[in-house]
């Protein structure tokens, strides 16, 4: 049947089976939104800036697996949406973006409302598109769907032409896997290599699993698990991996990196074999290259994307493949090599475990409690307790995030929800509206401050359009908190610009907005409030504003450029 292009692209994302889309219409769109009018196959959601529609399709693919999709108009619309793609294309995000633009007729000509949208997005996407022909539109955005999704996940933009929303072409619905002949993914790996992997694992007398965000968006967790446990090698998970594997398992040593812990650290440092599953040796993780290269150890990395390895750390055996195939295929292999005597007999580990449990009794995650002010560990403590460690947590950026990601024991994948690469302020709102929408019914909290919390706190009337009612914890301490820190520690405590003054009265705006405001400046009554929260107003956006030490820091702390091992462990060390 003739349909016109703005149909086809609702067709399109039914055929996906596309359930929700978060957008903002405008001019160049306004074709889409009239057929999205005509359907009843997904909901749209609006939401009050274009930045907040891709961040909660963002958080909707993290915390479900699926695309997720935002609608934006063309100029400002695109503009305003980019921070929103960046974070995603830093995290490996599936997404597939849907921009308007003017008609083709006037592209190049500075019409209103016009911006070069593919080379804008080029650098921060996995791939986009120009549709100049209503011929190719439907399979334009069947290709965009298999990119976004598959090999290395990414967001995928689609600029379509106000003029190609109303031409009329004969659409033939959508008939097998999509092929292309110029993207091939490779998703088995070398036999030969993971051979030379497990062989170098059996020998190892100080192995160490280190586990990314791969791991998570490869559906790896289970794979992961096992095979740790046929190791009894630990394991440490970084920021984006975080709920991976169990947080309260004992083979697993915390969060390595700049604000990791002591023993997660050190036992990067000074593992033998080192496997990395899914994970990039980013800046935050390992710190100092160099420093990292000091320690003789052999290196496996295992990676989708064969540009990820060896990219800034030589490694011995690279892998390139899916994580959960590979993972299996080393199951196997070491369960068979090994022997279930083997398997059986951890002896020849026993001595490093006993190094790395001298390291952990260092107790790095240490904080010195209070009865008169609240400490933001402390209030992070009970979250976990209230919500049995089952909640899904956003966070913005911050100190709020690196003590949610220390004090919140993630046991399960895709709980935790936050922008790692890119480290966007302003995400835990929009995201916390993408999660519900993605799992309905679910404890959803957000750790914010409160700075961070008035970069979109605008959706705070899309919450209430669309009745979502996460739990937003403000850790409010008056500073840009991980600015102030960094100012103390290398900037002679010269606090440029971080103190945050003329701060609103955060129980009254969020009443205006016809939710829920709670104050607490009192520890005793942290922990009433949370469960007031979630249990007295389970089905109300509740706003915890919690006046915490304004002094507080993360700790422990790796300088920028100093290695693993340099950490401060607190004030003493500076």
């Amino acid at each position: 049947m003739e349909l016109n292009g703005a149909d086809i692209v609702v067709r399109c994302l039914a055929e996906e089976g596309v359930d929700h889309v978060f957008g903002y219409p405008g001019g160049a769109v306004l074709y889409i939104y009239d057929a999205i009018y005509k359907q009843d196959n997904f909901k749209h959601i609006l939401v009050r800036h274009e930045q907040a529609a891709v961040h909660a399709a963002d958080a909707y693919s993290r915390s479900s697996d699926k695309v997720g999709v935002a609608l934006v108009t063309s100029g400002p619309g695109l503009t305003n949406a980019v921070t929103g793609i960046a974070t995603a294309y830093m995290d490996s995000i599936p997404m597939v973006i849907l921009s308007g633009q003017v008609p083709t007729a006037a592209i190049g000509e500075d019409a209103f409302q016009e911006c070069d949208t593919v080379g804008i997005t080029r650098p921060c996407v996995k791939h986009n598109f120009l549709v100049r022909d209503i011929k190719d539109l439907a399979e334009t955005m069947r290709r965009a769907f298999y990119i976004a999704k598959t090999g290395r996940p990414g967001p995928v933009l689609v600029d379509i032409p106000k003029d190609i929303t109303v031409a009329t072409y004969k659409f033939t619905p959508k008939r097998g896997e999509v092929s292309m002949r110029s993207y091939a993914p490779v998703v088995k790996g070398h036999q030969g290599q993971i051979k030379k992997a497990v062989q170098m694992l059996l020998a190892a007398e100080r192995p160490m699993i280190y586990a990314g965000g791969g791991v998570i968006l490869g559906h790896a967790h289970e794979e992961l698990r096992q095979f740790v446990e046929l190791t009894g090698a630990p394991c440490t998970t970084t920021l984006m991996g975080l709920g991976a594997f169990p947080g309260n398992d004992d083979q697993w040593v915390g969060m390595p990196g700049m604000h990791g812990t002591y023993e997660a650290n050190m036992s990067m440092q000074n593992c033998d074999v080192l496997l990395a599953v899914g994970a990039r040796f980013d800046d935050r993780v390992i710190g100092n290259p160099r420093h990292f290269a000091q320690s003789p150890r052999k290196i496996i990395h295992i990676d989708i994307d064969p540009s990820s390895i060896s990219k800034r750390v030589r490694v011995d055996v690279p892998i390139v493949g899916n994580v959960k195939d590979v993972l299996q295929e080393m199951i196997g292999l070491y369960t068979q090599s090994a022997g279930a005597e083997a398997l059986a007999d951890k002896a020849r580990l026993a001595s490093w475990w006993q190094q790395v449990n001298t390291w952990r009794g260092k107790n790095c995650l240490h904080y010195e409690g209070s009865d008169t002010v609240i400490k933001p560990q402390f209030v992070i403590e009970k979250l976990w307790e209230v919500t049995g460690g089952n909640a899904f947590v956003t966070s913005d950026v911050g100190q709020h995030q690196m003590w949610a990601a220390q004090y919140y024991r993630f046991n399960q994948p895709r709980r935790w929800i936050n922008s790692g690469g890119l480290g966007t302020m302003g995400v835990g709102l929009p995201y916390a509206m993408g999660v519900q929408m993605a799992n309905p019914g679910a404890d959803v909290a957000v750790v914010t401050g409160e700075g961070s919390i008035q970069m979109n706190i605008q959706e705070l009337s899309t919450c209430s359009q669309y009745r979502f009612t996460p739990k937003i914890l403000c850790l409010n301490n008056r500073y840009l908190g991980m600015v102030r820190q960094w100012q103390e520690i290398e900037y002679g405590s010269r606090y440029s610009e971080s103190y945050v003054d003329a701060l609103p009265d955060f129980v009254k705006l969020v009443e205006s907005y016809g939710h829920v405001g709670l104050r607490i400046d009192k520890p005793a009554d942290v922990e009433p409030a949370i469960r007031e929260a979630f249990v007295k107003h389970k089905d109300r956006l509740v706003f915890l504003d919690f006046i915490t030490d304004q002094t507080e820091n993360v700790w422990p702390m790796v300088k920028s450029g100093r290695g693993l091992t340099e950490m401060l462990l607190g004030s003493e060390d500076l």
